[in-house]
């Protein structure tokens, strides 16, 4: 844990490429460990991919400022002026946040690790490389982020439907999440900001509310109001909140992108991304229900086998 917060720390301090990916990789080295705290083999895969995955994000991030500073002769994070440094850069920062077409790894980490474990690889672990884009965004495409948010909104809230594990269901969140982030960075950094910090405030207390009742998978969510029910009512409306309903504090950074788009003339964008939160509002709602159901019904979906008895045998044998 402390190493953790060492690498946050000098990644989100640093000025110069090589700090900054010094910082990335103590924070890679010190999760691994509590991924595969378990040992079950599923957590050992997870802590595979989690490494494989971000050590070829930090590669690619490196050569990317090793290519800028060759054409520039600058070693400064803000100063990125390379358009080829730049494409690397946004596919480095788009692997190490999960973003599509580069998200297939954190549903399968998110589901190989414990519930704390998941909550920093969904907060924590997401904020070093959101702090490099913020100061690069002035420096990438601005059509490439879009068109990466929008894939990974839309994403985010089809595979979201079709799952019954609470982890995953918040990895796919987490998906459409960053991508509502990554839309507005080029043109408000301030408000991906406050996305991320309310985001990030939502989705700890959703983790650790099912950590404390040990809420896995959604049949075990359908029995937990008998362990706290006043945790479930708090789980019920954060997560109508990271819905983005009206009166509850997620509608805000939602609204307040829609609102920027708007001014910057991209009402067709913000009419997509409008449309698709709607995929991650059925998936929430479903959530919601499955938390405040107080007589869960039967989840198996096996037939019920009829019982078919024995024919008895009435004849008397013969001596």
């Amino acid at each position: 844990m402390l190493s953790l917060t060492l690498g946050t720390m000098i990644t989100i301090t640093s000025n110069h490429w090589v700090t900054a990916g010094a910082g990335l990789e103590i924070n890679t080295l010190a999760i691994i460990p509590l991924i595969s705290k378990s040992h079950h083999p599923r957590a050992i895969e997870a802590a595979t991919k989690y490494f494989l995955t971000q050590a070829t994000a930090s590669a690619l991030m490196l050569f990317s400022s090793m290519t800028n500073a060759w054409s520039s002769g600058q070693w400064d994070i803000t100063q990125l002026t390379n358009p080829p440094s730049c494409l690397l850069l946004t596919a480095a920062i788009a692997i190490k946040l999960g973003l599509t077409p580069f998200h297939f790894w954190f549903p399968e980490v998110l589901q190989g690790s414990s519930l704390t474990t998941a909550l920093l690889l969904s907060t924590a672990m997401k904020f070093p490389p959101t702090t490099i884009l913020l100061l690069t965004s002035h420096s990438l495409n601005p059509t490439l982020l879009s068109t990466m948010a929008i894939m990974s909104i839309a994403l985010g809230g089809w595979m979201g439907l079709n799952q019954t594990q609470t982890r995953k269901i918040l990895a796919f969140s987490s998906i459409s999440h960053l991508g509502w982030m990554t839309i507005i960075i080029t043109y408000n950094p301030k408000l991906t900001l406050l996305t991320f910090y309310l985001y990030s405030l939502m989705t700890t207390s959703i983790f650790l509310s099912m950590n404390s009742t040990n809420t896995l998978k959604l049949s075990t969510l359908m029995t937990s109001w008998t362990k706290a029910p006043m945790l479930n009512t708090t789980l019920m409306l954060t997560l109508l909140s990271l819905a983005g309903l009206p009166p509850l504090t997620g509608f805000l950074p939602k609204w307040l992108i829609i609102q920027e788009l708007t001014k910057q003339e991209m009402t067709t964008t913000a009419t997509i991304i409008s449309m698709l939160s709607l995929l991650g509002l059925f998936f929430y709602l479903r959530l919601t229900y499955c938390s405040t159901i107080t007589l869960p019904p039967n989840s198996s979906n096996k037939m019920k086998q009829w019982s078919i008895k024995k024919p008895v045998n009435t004849l008397t044998p013969t001596l």
